[in-house]
């Protein structure tokens, strides 16, 4: 079984092993989360969460960036209030779907990318790549459920370091400080993430996706908390005067 799920942006391909490889592929915008970027990407997690034959799923992105996070169009639009937050929903989505998900970030994964990121079951990142929590460099508070999702991977005191510095690390500057599974060379990365897909794809779709809920329930009761509370704390700062200002001079894209 051979099958693809193809969008602009982004594509969900199935192997003849029951894997499937969800690959973020917007080079113009950095895999940026744009309006269009997110409709694809809820179009192929759809896909993937209602494929009952598929057993694995791999997240991938751009050799050079995972994902950059809300690109700067978005951002202003939710500080006027002209769009309401939705990217939150993607967070969630990865979280529920039903088998084992393994992100291979083999570029840098920054802001709402590095939550995409570590919604997965098995994380894999890259030692020449960084990743960082950005979003009180532009004056806002985490979203996305990273607040919660990053102490999965590393203790409270690094994740709340990151958070509130908004510095970006890299890789090999993590080894040793988190439960990241893997800190590997770039080019290892995806090569990792497929030997691990394969130990999977060999077990009975039924017994993984039981233990997939069982593993994953405690993370997907936490989101649930933390999502209330990030939307408050999102509430009063976007309130502020001087966010806008803040945001466009303070934005990088990756």
């Amino acid at each position: 079984m051979n099958s693809s799920k193809k969008g602009k942006l982004v594509t969900l391909s199935i192997d003849s092993s029951h894997i499937g490889t969800l690959k973020m592929n917007d080079a113009a915008g950095k895999n940026g989360l744009s309006p269009d970027f997110i409709e694809d990407l809820i179009h192929c997690l759809n896909e993937a969460k209602s494929n009952d034959e598929l057993k694995v799923l791999i997240i991938s992105g751009l050799p050079d960036v995972f994902n950059s996070g809300a690109d700067l169009e978005t951002l202003i639009r939710l500080c006027k209030k002209e769009i309401k937050p939705v990217d939150i929903i993607l967070s969630k989505m990865i979280l529920d779907i039903p088998i084992p998900v393994i992100s291979a970030m083999e570029g840098h994964a920054i802001g709402g990318g590095l939550a995409l990121g570590l919604c997965a079951d098995i994380a894999i990142l890259a030692e020449e790549s960084r990743y960082g929590c950005s979003f009180m460099n532009m004056g806002f508070t985490p979203g996305m459920g990273i607040t919660k999702l990053m102490e999965h991977y590393m203790s409270p005191a690094v994740a709340q370091e990151m958070q509130y510095t908004g510095n970006n690390y890299s890789g090999k500057s993590l080894q040793g400080k988190t439960n990241i599974n893997y800190i590997l060379p770039k080019a290892e990365v995806l090569e990792k993430a497929h030997i691990l897909a394969e130990a999977m794809a060999e077990k009975p779709r039924l017994a993984l996706s039981v233990l997939k809920r069982y593993q994953s329930m405690e993370r997907r009761k936490t989101f649930e908390e933390t999502y209330t509370i990030e939307t408050m704390m999102h509430e009063l700062t976007f309130n502020e005067e001087e966010i806008l200002k803040t945001i466009q001079e303070n934005y990088v894209k990756y």
